[in-house]
Order: C-alpha cells, then structure tokens, then sequence
C-alpha cells in the first residue's frame, strides 16, 4: 500500500473537533428554542382547561342561579392521573353569586414560563400576570 492510500482511511482529529463544534453550537441554539416550545405546550393545555372549567361554571350557574358553590373537578393542569403539575388551577377569589375567577399558577419545570399565571372569569375575560397578551392567550 502506497502513502496516499493509507491517509485516505478515517478522519483527523481537528476534523472531529470541527464536527464536535459545529454540533454543540446548533445545540446551543436549538435546546433553548425547543424548551420554549415544550413550554408552549403546556400552556395551551391549561388554557383548555381553564375554557372547560368556565363552561362548566356557567353550566352549574344556569341550573343554580348563582356561582357559590362550583368547585373544580382538579386542582391541576394536566389532569390526567400520573401526569406531573405544571399549573395548580384554583379560584380565586371565591365564586360569588354573580362572578367567578379561576387562576392558573405555572408550578414546577412550568415556573419560567414568559406569561406567568393565567386566568379567566365569567364575563370570558383573559388575563395573565406578565408577557405579551398575543403571545400568552
């Protein structure tokens, strides 16, 4: 075997140095961008569930005449069994005959997120403690 055949087998070690770079740069860039997104994510699913937990208010308001006395079915977002909290749901304050608010606190991997607590009351009314509202309902 000739020289120039024995150095064409395998890479150099600056070459993957350069592929190491390159890809922990793109990773820099892309972890950021997708935690945003997981983010993202969670949100819209306790938005859902505060739109259901209002529905479910006006429901018992139209049978009882009032709002004292509607509880919520869970105290967190997502409700499924097993799933972690990323949003403790609650009303507050206490429903009146005539109003309701119900908040949702980011808790747990969900505390960082850019709109903080959300919430919505019976006039349909969405509000949320900090950020853009475009961005956060």
């Amino acid at each position: 075997m000739s020289r120039a055949s024995r150095r064409a087998r395998g890479f150099t070690l600056i070459e993957l140095m350069i592929v190491v770079a390159v890809v922990a740069i793109l990773a820099a860039i892309a972890w950021p961008s997708y935690q945003e997104h997981v983010r993202k994510a969670r949100r819209a699913q306790a938005k859902a569930d505060l739109v259901e937990y209002a529905q479910m208010a006006e429901r018992f308001h139209t049978v009882n005449n009032t709002y004292v006395g509607f509880a919520l079915p869970s105290s967190k977002s997502p409700r499924e069994a097993g799933a972690p909290e990323y949003y403790s749901v609650g009303l507050n304050p206490l429903p009146t005959a005539s109003s309701f608010t119900i908040v949702a606190e980011p808790t747990n991997a969900q505390a960082e997120d850019r709109c903080g607590a959300l919430s919505i009351n019976q006039a349909a009314v969405k509000t949320h403690s900090k950020g853009a509202y475009s961005d956060c309902w």
